[in-house]
């Protein structure tokens, strides 16, 4: 079996950031219960480890003692949530993905600016929750282009002064035929600067893109709630490859490859480079294996924290 270990994969700076985050954050609270607004990535492996330290995961603040230190995940929270924290004496750490806060200023500015905003992404996302939580009364959710044909404006909005901004993790195919849809609708839809998906999720995707067709099959290592890591197989079934997402070794089915298999080899986003290795290590035990590192980009992006 050849195996292509394709890179850049696995943790993007924003991930990395939060992950550091939060440790320091265990390290430094002496014993006392640190808790988590939803889970700090969306990968089974980190949050897994981090239960193990006695952090707790909750879906509300609610579920916050006042007084207690808690910790925004990555993907970023609304103007109301951190309201709501400083009202119950919370100790706020803030581990929101950089980019992602960047996307929060933006549709803060156009907002302002008096422009209604097409929010493309995935209905129900903590970081699209947050996102909308910046602006609701000017942004409108479009998670597909079924819904860009469909949809109307509200009354408050001027359709000569329209803008939209993306989820971070999506593939570049579906937000971009989304925005032509809405501007065939809409005429005067400008594009916002730096428009798309992060240049993580943009270079996972280009690194699949162009290894995917030597490949019988693609592996992404990644949960199944990660967006990106989702974006990743479906973006191998799109390019012919038979894809699998496993959120880890025990995931591999032996019986879906053989020998004579060229296997391509990715992680998403919020995976762990050790649970990569360490699927790597179960398909050498199943077969003889050649291994090649690929590398399609340089990523050495490092955000401070």
């Amino acid at each position: 079996m050849k195996l292509i270990l394709v890179r850049p994969r696995g943790f993007c700076a924003g991930v990395n950031r939060a992950v550091r985050m939060l440790a320091r954050t265990c390290a430094e609270a002496g014993g006392k219960p640190i808790y988590v607004l939803h889970e700090i990535v969306h990968n089974y492996w980190v949050v897994e480890d981090f239960k193990k330290r006695g952090v707790r995961f909750v879906e509300s603040l609610d579920r916050v003692p006042e007084g207690s230190t808690v910790l925004f995940s990555a993907h970023g929270v609304s103007p109301s949530v951190r309201l709501e924290a400083a009202r119950r004496g919370l100790s706020a750490v803030d581990a929101t993905c950089p980019l992602v806060a960047s996307l929060h200023r933006q549709a803060r500015r156009f907002a302002d600016g008096g422009r209604h905003i097409f929010l493309i992404g995935h209905k129900g996302h903590q970081e699209v929750i947050g996102t909308l939580g910046e602006a609701p009364e000017k942004m409108t959710l479009v998670s597909s282009t079924a819904d860009a044909q469909t949809l109307t404006l509200p009354e408050s909005a001027d359709p000569r002064k329209l803008t939209y901004l993306t989820q971070t993790t999506l593939s570049e195919e579906g937000w971009r035929s989304i925005v032509a849809e809405l501007r065939r609708r809409f005429p005067a839809l400008a594009d916002p600067p730096g428009a798309g998906v992060c240049f993580a999720t943009r270079n996972r995707q280009e690194a699949v893109r162009r290894t995917a067709p030597e490949a019988d099959a693609l592996l992404v290592v990644g949960s199944a709630n990660s967006s990106n890591s989702r974006r990743l197989a479906e973006l191998g079934e799109k390019s012919g490859t038979r894809s699998f997402l496993i959120n880890g070794p025990d995931d591999i089915d032996p019986s879906q490859f053989d020998s004579e298999t060229t296997l391509l080899m990715t992680a998403g986003a919020s995976a762990p480079e050790e649970v990569f290795q360490l699927c790597v290590e179960k398909l050498a035990r199943l077969f003889p294996v050649e291994i090649e590192e690929r590398v399609v980009c340089e990523e050495n992006a490092e955000f401070r924290c």
